[in-house]
């Protein structure tokens, strides 16, 4: 009896002793817990918890503005919504991707594959899910707070670019940052962002872009704001001021018209670009928002090549306009005599093969000079010239004018052209030169490519003495580069003279856009896209590659002030398809100048003190005088 009240006594206290461990065991492990969560966890819960109440939206900060050269806008921006999409909660996200993307009429592939592309980056980072929200979409947004917190909505500044693709492929434009762009730039650039993409905008696309904030809010369990905290202000991208002049870029746009091809008039003294345009162009307003797969791949399929910068990218064979050129290698080198002639009948046989002058069929150039083979694009002189300089020496000379190398305009995607070698025919194709191949060089035919900018560049540097300014956009642009090729006086005035021919005297080939009272140089040009064996074979079909038409004009003779380059792609002829285009620019930029001169002498004639003799003044009594003796 005793030992079984002993036994009973020491179970109680076995039991109980289990039962005060077990206990201990759960007051330490929640001790544990809540050490861990206040200590260890602390941050990261807190964050959860901020993340709850506490919202930071970003401000984005709006691109700088682009300005003409007297301050007009050209390119500005317009404030819009784009939709976010929150992704802290994404089981809220899957839950609801259905909802949001019949509300917001995005496909739902192109919604999950948008958060699929987005999977990398850090959850509290918010994706645009919709750049540009209509007011249907804002409704919706509105309307769905409670059920749906994921949704929010970014002011932003959209890009606005003048309409009808003007100046589109000089300004560029912007578009949303691709993963490698984001990757490049070291955390600056987060998904979502807006970047240029061509032109100027991705030139000075770092001035441009701005920095930007951050707007802290309070919010419900909604997701709906009711209270602010702090607030870091975005700054705004700087403004940039261009060289061109709105009122010359106006009529080369409208000159031009639906003729595909380019236009870039600039100033050879500076290399300031006055205007600049190609055509056809894109709407760079497409892009400001967002452009659809099948819209990008119709503009690249587009046989019209909307997307080709024709004044800086067209690498095409320039014709006649070559042959200054050539007159300058001429008058240079001292390798053919100054007063070197041909006759000219039209055709003539060099190494066993038939090359026609421009006339052949027309008549004849006869007897030709230097000088009259510039004014009449005489062929059958410069196939002689050609002959003797032999191609290295011209492509010598081509180089040092400008040719066949970039002229480091501050755009992106700029081509150097071609001019043909000895050693380049052997170093691509590993064939040697034929003498043959020089004739159809000596006009500006053959291997010979170069791009609008690049003969506007050499043909105002070869008027200017042999200077040659870097060309740029960007004005007050620092260190602008300078290349010089020293021609003599002699030179310079006899290849500006014969230019000076083309347009003024009554035979030249570009006599038509002769302008009263300005002194009016030019060179015109038609260049081959095929030769005439190719256009035998193409039969019929040969009408479909008509000859490409060139001109480039400046003024005054000396010393000039503007050099136009006009391209008119298929334009035959161009005396009548590109000439008119540059003399309407040299006009309107005349007219200007006749106003702001007449403008400035009236401001001085205002701050002259009263009684003050002028020679205006000087000049008019005496008119007056005069009549009043009569």
């Amino acid at each position: 009896m005793s030992d079984w009240i002993g036994r009973d006594n020491r179970l109680p206290s076995s039991r109980l002793a289990i039962v005060s461990y077990t206990f201990v065991g759960m007051i330490a492990l929640l001790l544990f817990g809540f050490w861990k969560l206040q200590v260890l966890d602390y941050s990261y819960y807190s964050q959860l918890a901020e993340r709850n109440r506490v919202r930071s939206i970003p401000i984005i900060a709006p691109r700088g503005r682009m300005l003409d050269r007297d301050g007009h806008v050209l390119v500005d921006n317009y404030p819009s919504f784009s939709v976010l999409l929150l992704r802290d909660d994404m089981e809220l996200v899957s839950k609801h991707v259905d909802q949001i993307a019949e509300g917001l009429e995005i496909p739902l592939e192109d919604l999950k594959q948008q958060i699929e592309d987005a999977s990398g980056q850090p959850r509290f980072n918010p994706i645009i899910v919709k750049p540009e929200a209509s007011q249907a979409d804002i409704a919706f947004i509105e309307s769905h707070r409670a059920d749906l917190p994921v949704l929010e909505m970014l002011m932003v500044h959209r890009r606005r670019y003048a309409p009808g693709g003007f100046m589109a492929h000089a300004i560029g434009y912007v578009g949303e940052v691709t993963e490698k762009d984001i990757e490049n730039s070291h955390g600056v650039l987060r998904s979502g962002d807006i970047s240029g993409k061509s032109g100027l905008e991705r030139q000075y696309n770092d001035a441009l872009m701005g920095v930007d904030g951050t707007r802290r809010v309070i919010v419900n369990s909604v997701g709906r704001e009711v209270g602010r905290l702090q607030q870091k202000d975005a700054v705004a991208g700087q403004p940039i001021k261009l060289t061109i002049d709105y009122d010359l870029q106006v009529v080369a746009e409208n000159s031009l018209g639906a003729q595909n091809g380019a236009v870039v008039a600039l100033d050879p003294r500076s290399g300031e670009v006055l205007a600049f345009a190609s055509h056809p162009a894109f709407d760079p307003n497409v892009f400001a928002i967002r452009v659809g797969h099948e819209q990008w791949k119709e503009m690249n399929e587009d046989p019209d090549k909307p997307l080709l910068d024709r004044a800086i990218q067209a690498q095409l064979a320039p014709g006649s306009v070559f042959k200054i050129v050539m007159a300058t290698a001429m008058l240079e080198s001292k390798a053919v005599p100054e007063d070197f002639s041909a006759f000219c009948t039209g055709a003539e046989t060099f190494y066993g093969r038939p090359f026609k002058c421009w006339i052949y069929g027309k008549g004849s150039h006869g007897h030709v000079t230097l000088h009259d083979a510039v004014v009449h694009s005489c062929d059958i002189f410069f196939y002689n010239l050609g002959k003797r300089l032999g191609i290295d020496r011209i492509s010598y000379f081509a180089t040092q004018l400008g040719l066949g190398r970039r002229t480091g305009i501050d755009l992106p995607g700029e081509q150097e052209g071609l001019i043909p070698s000895e050693d380049w025919k052997q170093r691509v194709f590993k064939q040697k030169w034929y003498p043959g191949e020089t004739i159809s060089v000596s006009i500006g035919q053959g291997a010979v490519t170069t791009t609008p900018l690049q003969m506007a560049h050499t043909i105002g540097g070869i008027a200017l003495g042999g200077v040659f300014k870097q060309p740029h956009l960007l004005l007050d642009a620092k260190d602008v580069g300078e290349k010089r090729f020293p021609l003599t006086e002699d030179t310079t005035d006899k290849v500006t003279r014969a230019m000076f021919d083309v347009v003024n005297e009554a035979g030249g080939t570009a006599h038509l856009v002769h302008l009263e009272g300005i002194e009016f140089c030019g060179k015109t040009g038609s260049a081959q896209v095929i030769g005439n064996e190719a256009k035998q074979r193409a039969g019929k079909g040969a009408g479909s590659y008509k000859d490409n038409a060139w001109f480039v004009g400046y003024a005054p003779r000396r010393n000039p002030e503007i050099v136009i380059a006009v391209l008119v792609q298929s334009g035959m002829h161009g005396a009548s398809a590109a000439a008119p285009v540059a003399r309407d620019i040299l006009k309107a930029y005349y007219d200007k100048k006749s106003h702001k001169d007449q403008k400035q002498l009236t401001v001085d004639l205002l701050r002259e003190p009263k009684g003050a003799e002028t020679p205006q003044r000087l000049a008019s009594s005496v008119v007056g005088g005069a009549g009043k003796r009569q």
